[in-house]
């Protein structure tokens, strides 16, 4: 059965809420949302100003993890700082979901290169998450999209070690001379995705903006400008549906002159083999309808 996928070439935040109603599901009991709240330096990051309508809709809480490379995000202290700075605390709770130990481990049976996955301890906490992605390309993924959100952005630190080296280490000192093959790290950010949908039982519901479509992503403090125009905004209670969907108008775009650069920083780092895997694993499909609205 193919999922549905709402778009609307409108990148406004009163449309972001349309996608989320169009969707037709409420989001209930306490809500974890999931986005990018950017490292310092970055220029491309959608700021809390841009969700503030969606966020209040749900009455949820912004939901970040530390990150295991340098910069501002990879110890709390560092990490609740640049959240301040940013100004998400000034609109939002914010949850920082594994500044305190230990982590909260779920299975992956039938995972094809991880058995496990260590999130945020605090992600117990909440019965609903609501992913709100800035689709962009990724330096070491290709693209970044709702299938990243869910795996590397709800992953704890050690957990972020474990799907860049294919399950190798929890190290972040000796982490980048152990990275995986780039197509078992892919399979690993699919594994790491399907656990947190998996952990949800159905209670998710995403939305991805394809504004800002620079090959870096939000986690780099020196990240390229735009290469791309800006296509639209899409929402799926279908992660792989979604991210597939975005690569489709992406490939698309055949007249816009930064497409080609955009493609080759997305097949580079075979990101579509991401997308493959997760629907191999079952947690979604990659045929879809699209509805416009």
């Amino acid at each position: 059965m193919k999922a549905t996928v709402y778009f609307t070439k409108d990148i406004t935040p009163e449309k972001v809420v349309a996608l989320y109603e169009a969707m037709g599901k409420k989001l209930t009991g306490k809500v974890a949302v999931k986005l990018h709240s950017g490292e310092k330096g970055n220029q491309n990051f959608l700021k809390p100003e841009f969700w503030k309508p969606m966020i209040d809709t749900v009455g949820g809480t912004v939901v970040e993890c530390n990150t295991a490379y340098e910069g501002e995000r990879n110890s709390t202290e560092k990490h609740r700082k640049l959240i301040e700075y940013h100004g998400w605390k000034h609109y939002f709770t914010v949850d920082l979901m594994d500044a305190e130990g230990p982590d909260m481990e779920l299975d992956i049976p039938g995972g094809k290169v991880l058995r496990k996955n260590l999130v945020g301890k605090n992600l117990k906490n909440y019965d609903s998450m609501l992913v709100l992605s800035h689709f962009k390309g990724h330096p070491m993924g290709g693209y970044g999209g709702a299938l990243k959100q869910l795996s590397i952005g709800c992953a704890s630190t050690v957990g972020k070690c474990l799907i860049h080296s294919g399950g190798k280490v929890t190290d972040q000192n000796v982490l980048w001379e152990n990275c995986a093959e780039q197509d078992a790290f892919c399979e690993a950010m699919a594994d790491a995705a399907k656990s947190v949908v998996d952990f949800f039982k159905g209670n998710t519901a995403y939305i991805s903006v394809m504004k800002n479509l620079s090959v870096d992503c939000d986690c780099c403090a020196i990240a390229e400008d735009p290469c791309m125009k800006d296509i639209g905004m899409l929402a799926s209670l279908d992660p792989v549906a979604l991210d597939q969907a975005c690569m489709d108008l992406i490939y698309a775009a055949t007249d816009d002159p930064g497409q080609k650069h955009f493609i080759e920083r997305v097949e580079t780092r075979h990101g579509i083999h991401t997308i493959e895997a997760a629907a191999d694993l079952g947690f979604g499909s990659r045929e879809y309808k699209l509805v416009e609205i």
